[in-house]
């Protein structure tokens, strides 16, 4: 009998790169509900150029690959998961979603690297390429995308300081933690 493999997608901003301005989430979640009394599901989407600006200004706080990256390549080449990068970013940031994919798998390993291009709400795009890729586990750092996949697929929860209060049966401090839980549900492969 042949052993399957996990097919495991990854987020880009907060899960594969260290962006430490993740932090803000909760601050930014708790304003949009409470006090512009905004639909949590209702992503903001940059229209003018100013606001297109200053969206791919604030990208730039991605600022290099999360530990554990060299432990997710270790665990394709030995072909253990196939992973997928699944980033929400818009298409507006296309030329840094490439610079960066070129920087995290040089080598090439990953199965798929998908971007946002048709700007569609965050939490639907993840939704339709979780179902188009057929993954088994999806790896995501935003607690409201996490609540709205988390029907749909395995969502192991990258959270920060600020979050770590909400309980939820698969959360992670870390990419490297979620790589020690993903090479011990492969171990038998």
């Amino acid at each position: 009998m042949k052993k399957q493999i996990l097919k495991v997608g990854f987020d880009l901003d907060g899960v594969l790169l260290y962006n430490p301005a993740r932090i803000i989430r909760p601050i930014m979640s708790f304003i949009k509900r409470y006090i512009l009394k905004r639909d949590l599901d209702k992503f903001y989407y940059p229209k003018n150029k100013i606001e297109k600006l200053i969206w791919w200004f604030l990208h730039k706080s991605s600022l290099w690959p999360s530990p554990g990256i060299k432990e997710l390549i270790m665990l394709v080449k030995k072909k253990k998961i196939n992973a997928y990068v699944v980033s929400a970013r818009y298409e507006l940031l296309e030329k840094d979603f490439t610079r960066w994919i070129n920087v995290i798998d040089p080598d090439k390993v990953f199965s798929g690297c998908f971007y946002n291009n048709r700007n569609d709400q965050p939490q639907l795009f993840k939704k339709k390429m979780i179902k188009k890729l057929n993954l088994d586990i999806f790896v995501e750092d935003n607690w409201d995308i996490v609540n709205h996949l988390k029907k749909k697929t395995k969502v192991l929860w990258i959270y920060n300081i600020l979050d770590r209060n909400i309980m939820y049966e698969y959360k992670f401090p870390s990419l490297m933690t979620v790589m020690v839980y993903l090479k011990q549900l492969t171990i038998n492969n």
